[in-house]
């Protein structure tokens, strides 16, 4: 019997990232303003390049006319000479201010757009100022995650496969996110947004015995009215469950975030600006009828990346032989008009992603944009990379931290395009809304049968709970 010993060495072939790949996976993967930042940091290191910079709306993000008037959010004609004794009218929206009766006063349409600072743009901010820079990515992400009751929609796991980072980092930026203000903000669930506020309550020196007990243990119990089978478990008196009970409605809020208009600091009848949208669908009505949709990339719009004309001039020079500059002014400016260009080829091809993302997005979800939430179809990254012929995480990269605007001015998050549960959880928030008697999961469940959606109680309380809704019993 022998035995072959022989080892032979395959050729293989191993696929290597350039370096100029890497920088454009990185930039597409940065969010508004870690762009802003970089873009900061490479006009202060590269003498070759520069930037034109335009003022924009603080409504929407687009580029302000001479007028410095948004055109889209606050359209011209409202503000038209002729009809401007309209507006002071008794009952008027905008009252005139006083002292202001002259008619040769300049009237700027600019002063009425609300300062209010988004509840988003509040909690980034100050998550910032408490993080390391390099967790930015990740503070944007959780806050972009936080539906209209204050809730964190996403998971540890998610967020640690999408960054590439740690646990531990992730649940140290949620810690953070949960000390903000409204209490209760960033709670995974309804238990530890109530949990969150008793400590706060507590922490502020007022103690209500088995309160964290009852929330912590017997919480479902607590919401069927099962006082006598919490009292048993505890050892104390049905009395005191129905203290805490009273305590636990008065003092605990189960939609932290509610009152906000969503994430919004500012009460639910003003209009305020969210976070500034990446992309902007807007609605076109067409003259034979029907109507379409445009894309626009804001930041295409916002600001220009160009090559100094003096670098560009001595560039060329060097190419037609005609320079005289020494062999190191030659190197330095080869190098840096080089970095100069490759980087705007890669702000430019972040821009061509977003917008070829977003075409795809309105084509898949026309009825999403046409009718509202409750058509949106289960749509997944992968198949907005098939259709365009990208890889999956050039998607994932494109869509993660960034924000579009839908025609009818909301600002969502781009990975709502790919939530399938959102139309029916809609739907359950609507049934509940209008119920006369509380509808339980049960019930839910066989009313969303009648409508064609096949969906078992587990899964209608959980997505109620999700939204935030107490269970029947509770409402």
């Amino acid at each position: 019997m022998s035995m072959d010993m022989n080892q032979s060495i395959l050729p293989q072939q191993t696929v290597k990232a350039s370096p100029q790949l890497v920088a454009a996976n990185h930039i597409l993967a940065l969010s508004s303003i870690e762009l802003q930042q970089l873009i900061n940091k490479e006009l202060e290191e590269n003498p070759a390049l520069e930037m034109e910079e335009l003022p924009t709306c603080p409504m929407c993000g687009r580029p302000l006319p001479a007028s410095n008037v948004c055109l889209s959010c606050m359209p011209v004609e409202q503000f038209k000479p002729a009809d401007r004794t309209e507006y002071f009218d008794e009952g008027t929206i905008w009252p005139p201010l006083s002292g202001s009766n002259t008619d040769d006063e300049e009237f700027d349409p600019t002063t009425r757009i609300p300062s209010q600072m988004s509840l988003a743009e509040h909690l980034t901010l100050s998550l910032q100022a408490q993080l390391p820079t390099e967790d930015g990515r990740i503070i944007e992400y959780l806050v972009g995650n936080l539906d209209e009751d204050g809730y964190l929609r996403c998971t540890v796991d998610e967020v640690c496969r999408l960054f590439g980072v740690d646990a531990e980092r992730v649940e140290r930026a949620i810690r953070h996110l949960q000390a903000m203000e409204p209490v209760g903000v960033g709670a995974r669930d309804l238990r530890e947004c109530l949990l969150i506020q008793l400590a706060y309550i507590e922490a502020q020196g007022y103690h209500q015995p088995y309160a964290y007990e009852i929330i912590d243990r017997y919480l479902t119990a607590l919401s069927e009215h099962k006082y006598g089978q919490i009292a048993a478990a505890l050892g104390i008196t049905t009395d005191l469950v129905h203290i805490v009970s009273d305590f636990i409605k008065k003092n605990l809020n189960p939609y932290p975030a509610r009152g906000y208009l969503g994430t919004n600091l500012a009460p639910s009848n003003e209009h305020a600006s969210r976070i500034l949208p990446d992309v902007i669908i807007s609605r076109r009505e067409q003259a034979e009828g029907g109507h379409t949709y445009e894309i626009e990339v804001v930041e295409s719009k916002r600001f220009f990346l160009h090559v100094n004309t003096a670098y560009s001039q001595l560039a060329a020079e060097m190419s037609s032989h005609q320079s005289t500059l020494s062999e190191e002014e030659r190197r330095h400016i080869q190098q840096y008009v080089s970095r100069a260009k490759l980087f705007i080829a890669n702000i430019n091809q972040r821009r061509q992603t977003l917008y070829k993302i977003t075409r795809c997005l309105v084509e898949l979800q026309t009825e999403f944009l046409d009718k509202g939430i409750r058509y949106l179809r289960p749509l997944t990254r992968a198949r907005v990379a098939a259709e365009l012929g990208m890889h999956e995480s050039t998607v994932s990269r494109a869509t993660a931290s960034k924000y579009v605007m839908l025609p009818d001015g909301k600002v969502i998050p781009f990975s709502n395009f790919f939530v399938a549960n959102l139309s029916i959880k809609d739907v359950i928030k609507e049934l509940i809304a209008n119920e006369v008697t509380p509808l339980t999961d049960q019930e839910l469940a066989d009313i969303l049968t009648g409508k064609g959606i096949q969906v078992a109680r587990r899964t209608v309380a959980k997505y109620r709970e999700q939204l935030g809704i107490l269970p029947s019993s509770l409402r």
